[in-house]
């Protein structure tokens, strides 16, 4: 099946107000699908036909509304305040929306970022957060965009890339639009073939390509595996704080997978 037979979904987006997030749900809406969005202040101006749940990603208690009934995830949301802001707002918002769904099966898109596996305190919080969504048992995509909306107007081809190798920590490393990463994270959602990828997304000079085409030829990740395909091996699960190994069997058991 690919995403342009399949049927409408139900897809909660976190983090639909931030830069990236209006561009998913806007693409999710023209394409067709129910869109649902956490917000933290219910008044929150969303695009005609987005219904706001209110919600928390600091407050696991007001996740379980947002995520009843939704068929999808994407995962959208930023954070601020270096390591400390990665771990109590990204990693944990990815973990506690896990945790509100309570081991019940949907598709997830999450974006991280191009070097996320350069070790580096905030990078290792969103990798963890990568984890998790291996871990969950769901079908999923992960993208690591480059830098937003630094490519021309000619630059406009999309390439994945996968072992996270670029990490000058400069537009060197690549860059993608906004909209085409909300295109591509949506694609991913749909797309049929092995349940989870992993790569890094950029462009090159040409025109942007077919969806289904540019994704199934990306090569899925190892099944069971923690990390993406060609992925440095550089975090060792068992060198984790015993915090971090315990939240993500958690996981793990809530998926059946252990």
């Amino acid at each position: 099946m690919t995403g342009q037979d399949m049927a409408p979904l139900s897809v909660l987006v976190v983090g639909a107000t931030g830069s990236v997030g209006v561009h998913v749900a806007a693409e999710a809406l023209a394409g067709g699908h129910r869109v649902r969005a956490l917000v933290r202040d219910p008044r929150a101006h969303l695009p005609a036909g987005v219904e706001g749940v209110a919600g928390d990603l600091t407050r696991p208690a007001t996740l379980a509304p947002a995520v009843a009934g939704v068929d999808a995830v994407v995962f959208v949301h930023g954070s601020t305040g270096g390591e400390t802001g990665a771990r109590n707002t990204f990693y944990a918002g990815v973990r506690d929306v896990l945790g509100a769904l309570a081991g019940r099966q949907v598709r997830i898109a999450l974006m991280t970022a191009i070097a996320v596996t350069d070790r580096g305190r905030a990078h290792d919080w969103k990798r963890r957060a990568e984890r998790l969504v291996r871990a969950s048992g769901c079908p999923y995509v992960i993208v690591r965009p480059g830098w937003f909306d630094l490519n021309g107007q000619s630059q406009q081809r999309l390439v994945a890339l996968q072992g996270d190798r670029r990490r000058s920590g400069t537009p060197a490393d690549g860059a993608v639009a906004r909209g085409q990463i909300a295109r591509v994270l949506l694609a991913g959602l749909q797309a049929g073939g092995p349940p989870g990828r992993t790569f890094e997304l950029v462009t090159e000079q040409g025109a942007e390509q077919d969806m289904d085409a540019f994704l199934q030829v990306i090569s899925p990740d190892e099944p069971d595996g923690l990390d993406g395909v060609a992925d440095e091996a550089n975090m060792p699960i068992d060198a984790e704080p015993a915090e971090i190994a315990a939240e993500l069997n958690g996981v793990r058991a809530r998926s059946g997978a252990v």
